[in-house]
């Protein structure tokens, strides 16, 4: 099986290039292409295309692509805006399948500019070119010699690949890179990304063996659902950083909700990257600091930091910035100490940070470190040094290097500059993360620990519904409807209510009053005291027009307080129109504490849950964390755990623990909500009134919009849920049970083992290459799929008490999107039980839910059982012109 990952290697590893625009103009993007390609020492062949010219310098220049004789990879082109169509086409006349567009102009260059970037588009989709740009830098490989980059800079070859929508920030990063002895093992400038965005180049680079750190300049995001797949297959094969412009944006959008207030479009780009496994940092120092410690092998188990220096200030200065970022320092056992008593001088302090004072040698500091990384409270240590007057900077950096690691990271700092730039480069060659200053250092730490968390949250794939009682959907969704047929964006606080009740989260009981006797009629069926709150269109937040009164105690003052909030009302806004006044039982306050659930929809990344500390003072209190939906429980686990109300919901002086599981099911069934209801734009929940008896909701407010729907129920989330829907149960006629379902990180064993248990042919066969076992990184690709661009299901049976998989078969989208590319395999020993065409049956009518066209593949000429299989379902099957070995299928969806 192919995959869109080939169709990038042609940018990435190419042999020969045409420079389109090529010229000896000095300041002339075309000459700075040339001479990068000329300077960088290219191992290909260059061929410079301008009919104003026959040679450029030793170079003989051609008029056209099509004098060309030799074969072209890469067409890099810099000619003028409104040549760049004409110019693709010769191209693909060529059979040019890859360009680099340098050229501005296009889309946001006014109407003329769209049309331009729409006539690229359609000249590169006729031809199959992929096309990166227009209005980019361009691509460096250094490792090949090979800048296609009109940059003025020559990116050394190192493991880093860089991702940038801007071109200047390539620049000034390369700038700085040099001098500070980073290298690079690509280095793309996205530009307008009109073809290949992020998502495609982060394809080609979780494969690519050259590249052990991703790091990515963004500015925005065009295909959230791309963007994060691309980072999530990314960031299961290696680290990915991330660096974001426009953090604090000038003004806040006009919001009708507590949460639209609180929640920005940051907060949720933020949520969107724990859930895809990568670290956000702020500075360009910190991206490169993050990319040195997690470029190295080791992992986090927990993340309680040792200290340990020559010197008193620059430990705590280390410590200072920990407790900032909430790193922990670690306790060392007795034990430890015991036996750093044995190493250090009687005056040590006998404490994390751990000074072994000013007269350390090389090998006081690898006897200390080799105590602290084997104490079972340590999970990472940070050594630091400053240079003094008995101190070998050199001595010991290599006793650090040389003193085993107990599978913990150690990250070094070596304070100054001319004493210790050696031991920065014995550092560097080790692999060891060096740092120049204690908070670079912590900071570090921090994008490791953070790392380690997002790891965890990039493993769970929660489907869209719960494993609870079934919610009424469709009841919910009529509630929505009825309210849009009215012209009603904003739905009243009883239908909100209604609709939490339709998601089976309890809420408190009410009745809506249109006068005061209705009101006291209501008020004696709940019992006394109830609370009363003013209904209408256009009251968003009730307590703040003097639209809500609590606790109030008996039936004459039902009435009176009846009359009262609509006057007040009245008065403050005298257009509004009132329905009346919703009674209610008050709820029991007894050991409660009031919470926020909201939802707002980003219009990037769709809709995103918060949780925080509610009431009416939420946004001054601004205690919340966001998340990305679908949730599970460790989801919801870590969302609750990042606010500071978290602690108030333990046992706290005399108020015992809330009942977490209850909080849990409200976030749940909120999630599942957010997931099946696309209509849903804004809500809150607030106060939900938390206790050890279970929760309750005292008032709800949704905003709602019309949903376009497309193939895909799913198309409005950033993250595609578990799509437990797709489960099929089946019997073999000699009753065995057979599960067909859609394949699961968790099932990586199993994966695992049905390789191991195919005959060589079979392996041959799915794999065209001899194949012990599938290596880690296969394994990873075949099991954490995105549910979206692929599709994997797996037929699985019990026995022995356990699930094996006896089958597997998956689909990837191509390039274009509307036809895809399949594979499958089914254990020898279940051949011919009709698995293979049950599991091809249940991919294609998938693939053709989610709109595409066309299904086709690859299959080894000797597998007669697979080519009869593929004829029995309707695909045609032509021989491979270019590999005789190999037969084309396909078929129209």
């Amino acid at each position: 099986m192919r995959s869109a990952h080939h169709s990038l290697e042609t940018f990435f590893a190419a042999t020969s290039i045409a420079v389109i625009g090529a010229s000896k103009k000095p300041g002339a993007v075309g000459t700075r292409l040339l001479q990068n390609l000329i300077e960088a020492e290219y191992k290909g062949k260059i061929y410079p295309v301008n009919p104003k010219y026959t040679e450029l310098g030793d170079l003989h220049c051609y008029a056209d692509v099509g004098a060309i004789e030799g074969r072209i990879d890469l067409a890099v082109i810099a000619s003028p805006a409104h040549t760049v169509p004409g110019v693709l086409r010769e191209c693909g006349e060529q059979g040019i399948g890859a360009a680099i567009v340098v050229s501005a102009g296009f889309g946001e260059g006014g109407k003329d500019g769209r049309r331009l970037q729409e006539d690229l588009l359609d000249t590169a989709r006729r031809y199959d070119i992929r096309v990166l740009g227009p209005n980019c830098l361009g691509l460096i490989r250094p490792h090949l010699g090979l800048n296609a980059t009109f940059s003025k800079n020559q990116a050394g070859a190192g493991d880093l690949a860089l991702i940038s929508q801007s071109g200047a920030l390539c620049t000034a990063i390369m700038d700085w890179a040099e001098p500070n002895k980073v290298g690079f093992s690509a280095v793309v400038s996205l530009g307008d990304a009109a073809d290949l965005d992020f998502g495609d180049i982060l394809d080609f680079l979780a494969l690519d063996p050259h590249t052990r750190s991703i790091l990515l300049y963004v500015e925005g995001i065009k295909d959230a659902r791309r963007f994060i797949s691309g980072l999530r297959a990314a960031a299961r094969m290696k680290p990915v950083i991330v660096i974001k412009s426009g953090r604090h944006p000038a003004g806040s959008r006009a919001a009708t909700s507590h949460t639209g207030a609180l929640v920005g479009a940051d907060d949720v780009f933020d949520a969107a990257l724990e859930r895809a496994g990568v670290v956000r940092t702020h500075t360009i120092e910190q991206l490169f600091s993050a990319a040195q410690i997690l470029s190295s092998s080791h992992r986090l188990r927990g993340e309680r930091l040792a200290i340990m220096g020559n010197a008193g200030g620059p430990g705590v200065l280390a410590t200072d910035h920990a407790t900032d970022m909430h790193i922990e320092l670690a306790e060392l056992t007795p034990q430890t100490l015991e036996k750093l008593d044995g190493v250090l001088p009687p005056q040590w302090p006998h404490a994390n940070p751990i000074d072994i004072l000013g007269d350390a040698g090389p090998e006081r500091y690898g006897k200390a470190l080799d105590l602290v990384l084997r104490d079972p409270n340590v999970d990472a240590a940070l050594v630091m040094l400053t240079p003094q007057g008995m101190t070998d900077p050199e001595g010991c950096a290599e006793a650090v290097i040389k003193t085993p690691r107990q599978g913990k990271p150690v990250l070094t700092c070596w304070m100054g500059q001319k004493q210790v730039s050696p031991s920065w480069d014995r550092f560097a060659a080790a692999r060891v993360p060096y740092f120049h200053t204690p908070e670079a250092a912590i900071e570090a730490f921090a994008s490791l620990a953070r790392y380690n968390r997002n790891q965890h949250l990039l493993m769970e794939v929660p489907g869209s519904l719960s494993e609870h009682a079934e919610p009424d959907i469709e009841g919910a969704r009529m509630i929505i409807e009825g309210a849009l047929s009215e012209g009603r964006r904003v739905l009243t606080s009883l239908e909100s209510k209604a609709m939490l009740t339709a998601f089976r989260i309890p809420v408190m009981p009410a009745m809506l009053a249109r006068n005061a006797n209705e009101a006291l009629v209501a008020a004696q069926t709940f019992g006394l005291p109830v609370a009363m709150k003013i209904s209408g269109r256009g009251l968003t937040h009730k307590s703040d027009v003097g639209g809500v009164r609590l606790n109030v105690r008996s039936a004459a003052g039902v009435r009176t307080t009846y009359r009262e909030i609509i006057e007040a009302v009245q008065r403050t806004h005298p257009d509004a129109e009132i329905d009346g006044i919703t009674v209610e039982r008050m709820a029991d306050t007894r050991n409660a504490r009031e919470l926020l659930i909201g939802v707002v929809r980003d219009p990037v990344f769709g809709p995103s849950i918060s949780f925080g500390a509610g009431g009416t003072q939420v946004e001054i209190l601004k205690d919340r964390a966001i998340a990305l939906p679908p949730l599970n429980s460790l989801l919801i686990q870590s969302m609750v755990e990042r606010t500071r109300m978290a602690r108030l919901l333990k046992d706290f002086r005399d108020l015992p623990a809330i009942d977490h599981d209850a909080l849990e099911h409200a976030l749940l069934r909120v999630s599942e909500m957010v997931c099946e209801l696309p209509e849903i734009q804004e809500m809150d929940v607030n106060p939900l009134i938390a206790t050890d008896r279970g929760v309750v909701a005292v008032d709800a407010r949704f905003v709602v919009a019309p949903a376009t729907t497309g193939p895909d129920p799913y198309e409005h989330m950033a993250i595609h849920p578990y799509p437990a829907h797709l489960t099929q149960h089946w019997q073999l006629a000699n009753g065995t049970d057979i599960l067909i379902r859609p394949i699961r990180p968790e099932d990586a064993e199993a994966e695992q083992n049905f390789v191991l248990g195919l005959s060589e042919e079979s392996k041959y066969f799915r794999f065209r290459q001899t194949l012990n076992a599938l290596t880690p990184e296969m394994l990873v690709r075949f099991t954490q799929i995105d549910y979206d661009r692929e599709m994997a299901f797996i037929a699985v049976t019990e026995q022995g008490n356990r699930e094996i998989e006896i089958g597997v078969t998956r689909y990837i989208t191509n390039p274009d999107h509307e036809s895809c590319e399949f594979a499958l395999v089914v254990a020898d020993a279940w051949h011919g039980k009709g698995i293979g065409s049950r599991l091809m049956e249940h991919l294609m009518r998938t693939a053709h839910a989610r709109g595409l066209r066309r299904m086709e593949g690859e299959v080894i000429s000797r597998n007669r059982p697979m080519l009869k299989l593929m004829t029995r379902l309707g695909f045609s099957v032509r021989p491979n012109p270019d590999d005789p070995e190999i037969q084309l299928v396909a078929r129209a969806l």
